[in-house]
This record gives structure tokens, sequence and C-alpha cells, in this order.
């Protein structure tokens, strides 16, 4: 399968076209790499998985959603390269996720409220005392950008083969795109050539900062999911301006963690583990109350991004990644047949982390995830992984 062949990113050269899709780990605690960090993905690679994403490093310290997260600093270096080393002793290559949370998060700054394009109400941080975000000054539009250009360059310097800029999922970038998210009157708003401005200006900074040989890869959504989000058709003229833009591969997603938090995590709706694992009892209660209603369901289909991602596929000449869904050989088989550079999957390599391996070998054509999303509450109860691997109740 061609999906099983080695390519080349620029300088990075990976041992085939797989791709762990970034999912929240939940094993830095204090902001730290931990040893269980390095051995999650060191499991990924000795799996046969050609890059792994490590999820969500902020650019800098109000970029964080919350306390748990990385922050990329020159400290931050020498504590991740033993994950890049693991990673590439087992044959695969590591990409490390740069973002920043925008409006969306639960810890107070002190210079006062989460800075996003515009002046919105942030669900998520209201009852942690913070409920409104404060518009982006210039000044703190450019010192992002910059940020962002040196979180790459230290990624570079810690061992990653690649970073992918978060521009996906209702987080800062991804809120500068959004119409009814970014309200601005000036340069940074309005039509989609001014929103499209500063994520457009990161990638400028990033591979100034990084120079041509390494690759740069772009996570975006295919649709927002909510009224007033992103289309595909504004989707496909991002895709057009990255393509021109000079980013190496584009990672096709959607949803947005703010409104439609489960438009990508499509299958069960884990409220009650959600509830257990949430440490604040005003946030407990919050989600048990309001929970069925903010959290919508969205029933589980194979490959349910396809229809959505052949739209760009038809647009763009540049690598793209098909992500959602992907749970069997035969789905990343019609992948490649559709013309698709590579897949992303998620969930299916929690599940079974030597998922890659054990299909080039005829040993198994599909994961045993069931999609039951019990994962994503587990990111908070000791670190993610599958419930079907934790030992059964007494």
């Amino acid at each position: 399968m061609k999906l099983f062949t080695p390519v080349r990113l620029r300088a990075a050269a990976l041992r085939n076209r797989v791709i762990k899709s970034a999912t929240f780990e939940g094993m830095s605690p204090g902001g730290a790499p931990s040893p269980a960090l390095t051995e999650h993905h060191r499991r990924l690679a000795a799996g046969g998985v050609g890059l792994t994403t490590v999820a969500y490093c902020a650019v800098e310290p109000g970029g964080r959603s919350f306390a748990e997260q990385m922050v990329m600093s020159p400290a931050l270096v020498d504590a991740l390269r033993p994950l890049t080393a693991a990673v590439a002793a087992e044959g695969g290559a590591a990409a490390l996720q740069l973002t920043h949370c925008g409006f969306f998060t639960k810890l107070g700054r002190d210079d006062g409220r989460p800075r996003a394009p515009s002046r919105v109400f942030n669900a998520y941080g209201a009852l942690s005392g913070i409920p409104l975000s404060q518009a982006m000054s210039e000044a703190e539009i450019a010192a992002t950008v910059a940020a962002f250009a040196e979180a790459a360059a230290l990624a570079k310097d810690a061992g990653f083969a690649a970073v992918e800029l978060h521009m996906g999922h209702g987080y800062l970038l991804s809120q500068f795109l959004t119409p009814a998210i970014n309200r601005r009157r000036d340069r940074w708003g309005g039509s989609l050539e001014g929103r499209l401005r500063m994520p457009l200006a990161v990638v400028a900074a990033a591979r100034a900062a990084v120079g041509g040989d390494f690759p740069l890869i772009a996570k975006i959504n295919l649709r927002d999911g909510f009224r007033g989000g992103l289309e595909i058709a504004e989707a496909i003229a991002v895709a057009r301006a990255l393509e021109g833009a000079g980013v190496d591969l584009l990672v096709l997603s959607g949803g947005y963690t703010s409104k439609t938090p489960f438009f990508l995590l499509r299958g069960g709706r884990p409220l009650r583990d959600m509830v257990a694992v949430e440490t604040s009892r005003a946030q407990r209660m919050a989600l048990r109350l309001f929970g069925p209603l903010y959290v919508k369901r969205y029933p589980f289909t194979e490959m349910f991004l396809r229809d959505l991602a052949l739209e760009v596929r038809a647009a763009v000449k540049m690598p793209l990644a098909l992500l959602g869904g992907l749970v069997s050989r035969a789905n990343l088989e019609q992948a490649a047949a559709d013309g698709f550079d590579f897949v992303a999957l998620a969930r299916a390599l929690i599940a079974d982390p030597d998922l890659v391996v054990r299909m080039e070998r005829g040993e198994i054509e599909r994961t045993r995830c069931d999609a039951c999303n019990r994962c994503v509450a587990l990111m908070d109860d000791g670190g993610v992984r599958c419930v079907l691997d934790d030992p059964p109740a007494a």
C-alpha cells in the first residue's frame, strides 16, 4: 500500500505516510514532559507510525488553556530531547504541535483577560472568573507571531522532525479565521484576506526561524460546525493560501473545542467519565447539569470527513493528510485511492499503538477502537489510554 512507503517532507525522511494525530496526552504534570509522555510516543514509533505528533505545546504562558500543558522555552528543549531521541531510535520521527488557546482558557493572566481576536464570551473560563476575552493589540499580535517563530526554532533544536502549527479546533489561529469570532475592523479582520493575515504571518515567521529544510505542517478546519463558523468554501481558500505560503502538509480536521467539542470525536459522549475526573466542584456541577445540552452528540461513521476533504484535494496540489474515522486497512486504501498523501489517526492508535506494523504484516484489518470516547476523560486521569487496557473494576 502506498501509505506504507517512505516519503520526504523537506529534510525529514519518514518511513511511511501514517501520522499519529495530536491528541492531548495529559502527561505533562506542571508543564514538564514526563517519562510517560516519552514512552507513549516511543511506543507509537515502535508500532510503526511514521510521524507521531506531541500535542499542545503553547508558544507562551498565556497560550495555555489549563495549567498542565507545556510552554515552549529554552528550558524545555533539554527536557524534550529524550522523547525525540526515543522516537528516532525506533525508526520514527516526532512533530511538535505549537498553539495558543486565545480566549479558550480557564487560566487567568496577570495582565488581565485572555487575549483573542475580539472581545467574546468564554464559557470555558466563566466559572474561573474570566468570562470575557480582550481583543489583541497590534503589539500583542506581533509578539505572538514572534513567539510562534521562536517556539518553532526551539522545537527544531529539541530534535523534532517537524512542527505542526495548530490553526484548527477553535484555538487562537482558528479564532482569527472564524468570522463569528474575529469581528475586528482593522487589517487583521473583516474579509478572509484580513482574517488570514495572522496565520500567514505565523507561517512566514516560523519559516524564517527554522530555515528552508525544516517541514512546517498546519492543521486546519474543514468546518467549524456552528452557525457563523468557517465553512468549506473558505477552508478551501485557506488551504490555497497556506499552499502559496510554503506550508508542506495540511492535516484536515474540523470542530470548535469551545462550541462543538465532539464534532471531531464522533461516537460516544462520555459525560459521566468527564464529570468523574473534573477537579473543580463548580465545573463538575456545571458539566453534570448542562453537559447534555452543551456537548452535542455526533454519530460515528467511517471516514466522516472524507467528502469535505475531497473538495480540498481537488483545489490544491500540496500534500494533504486525511483525518477522521479511519479505522481499517480498507479506509487507508480508500484514502490513498482518493489521492491523499498521508493519513492521520488518533483514537485508533490509542487503542492499538502497533496498528501500523500489524496491518503491514497482514495480522489485523481494523482497530479494536469502538469510538466510545472514554479516552477523552482519561486525559485528566493519569494520561490518555484506551479503557480496554484498564483493569476491570473490583
